[in-house]
């Protein structure tokens, strides 16, 4: 998943281990995943003495498993013979969250509480809990109770946390008295090994099968974290998260100088942007951005074109694999077929670009109806965000949605 113009979502997980001296990782994929491999093998090389890597394990049928992965507890299952017993722990990360962590910081809660397992919990309050694992935890830290994505009007004042606990942790509450399970792990080797190939091995999920089963009888504990954190795993908290990435004070930060995040390095031009107006934009390189084009708070991605008057504003778009010379667009012409990127006068507002689109001229795509959830052979609409996908052509004076 591109983020910020420039990044995958992978980058995330995969800096924070850097940052955190784990240079050991497996990345477990398992849909549509060739770009992803093609990423990770382009971007992380390890010097050949320090044994570090990052190394892809696709999910595949084999004459044990005919099926793909069922679960995160699951995916780890079949691959647990790349864990060797010269592991003493295993940290278990989740591909689609945005936040900055040093797992030291996790392991070492982990080591000194002499943990089976160490889950990292961060303070929400009770309007956020709806979306997410609940987890209760007594006064040394020790999780005592789970409740998985409660519903609003289910009574959760069990698993309040007393600010006291949290003052004591160096934590101001601020009417956050619940904590969420951030999908973030650590094992000891030989309780993941034994819970997945024997005790529990016919479930599919942490969150929702282990961790309730085993509560009571082994020491899960909890690692308190305060930082920026967001799931990214719908498409409006994608859109949301994005968009925020652009403001003067944005949430999370690429660069740090102790914990940047990194990704590919690209041969691309710098982009060129000629009499254009931007206004909290973030910009990836090889774009084009044409006169009078007016672009808001929005993310431009790598290699896109953006065309004379264009009014863009609270969109992510994601850009193009390849740059379309003269010649290309010569090509189109002939050809009768619509150049990559926003044409002239098109105007987008709330909307979601996928990777090598083709909008035409004078396009509107605009949701002023606020249909909620919506399917078309141009665009669908999920939370009220119009989705285009990827390589999808929309002829010139489309107006989006379509209304009968």
């Amino acid at each position: 998943m591109p983020l910020a113009g420039r990044y995958r979502l992978i980058d995330v997980p995969i800096s924070n281990c850097i940052n955190s001296g784990v240079n050991r990782m497996y990345v477990l994929t398992q849909f549509l995943s060739v770009s992803l491999h093609q990423h990770i093998s382009n971007t992380y090389k390890f010097d050949m003495f320090d044994r570090g890597f990052v190394e892809i394990l696709a999910a595949q049928q084999t004459n044990e498993r005919m099926d793909w992965y069922q679960g995160t507890a699951d995916a780890i299952r079949q691959n647990l013979r790349y864990v060797t017993d010269e592991y003493s722990d295993v940290l278990i990360l989740s591909g689609d969250q945005l936040y900055r962590m040093d797992y030291q910081d996790l392991l070492r809660t982990h080591r000194d509480n002499e943990a089976d397992i160490t889950m990292a919990v961060l303070p929400i309050t009770r309007s956020q809990a709806e979306g997410l694992g609940i987890a209760r935890a007594d006064v040394g830290g020790r999780i005592r109770q789970f409740y998985e994505k409660p519903k609003a009007e289910i009574d959760m004042s069990a698993f309040r946390v007393a600010p006291e606990w949290l003052q004591h942790r160096g934590i101001a509450a601020a009417g956050r008295d619940y904590l969420a399970n951030m999908g973030i792990y650590v094992f000891r080797r030989d309780v993941l090994v034994s819970l997945l190939e024997k005790a529990l091995a016919d479930v599919t999920d942490f969150g929702k099968h282990i961790f309730p089963k085993i509560v009571d009888t082994h020491s899960i504990h909890a690692h308190l974290f305060d930082g920026f954190w967001e799931d990214l795993g719908t498409i409006r908290s994608y859109h949301e998260v994005s968009l925020a990435l652009t403001d003067d004070q944005p949430p999370f930060e690429f660069f740090s100088p102790h914990a940047s995040v990194y990704t590919r390095v690209r041969n691309l031009p710098p982009s060129r942007i000629s009499g254009a107006t931007l206004d909290k934009v973030r910009v990836a390189e090889g774009c084009v951005i044409q006169e009078g084009a007016i672009v808001r708070r929005s993310i431009v991605g790598l290699r896109s074109r953006v065309c004379r008057g264009v009014q863009l504003a609270s969109t992510v778009m994601i850009g193009a694999d390849r740059i379309e010379s003269d010649a290309d667009r010569a090509r189109n012409r002939a050809e009768k077929r619509i150049d990559l990127g926003l044409g002239d006068g098109s105007i987008i507002r709330g909307a979601i670009i996928d990777k090598d689109a083709r909008i035409g001229k004078h396009v509107v795509i605009d949701n002023r109806e606020q249909i909620d959830n919506a399917d078309h052979s141009l665009y669908y609409i999920r939370d009220g965000i119009v989705c285009v996908p990827r390589g999808t052509s929309i002829p010139d004076g489309t107006r989006i949605p379509v209304t009968k």
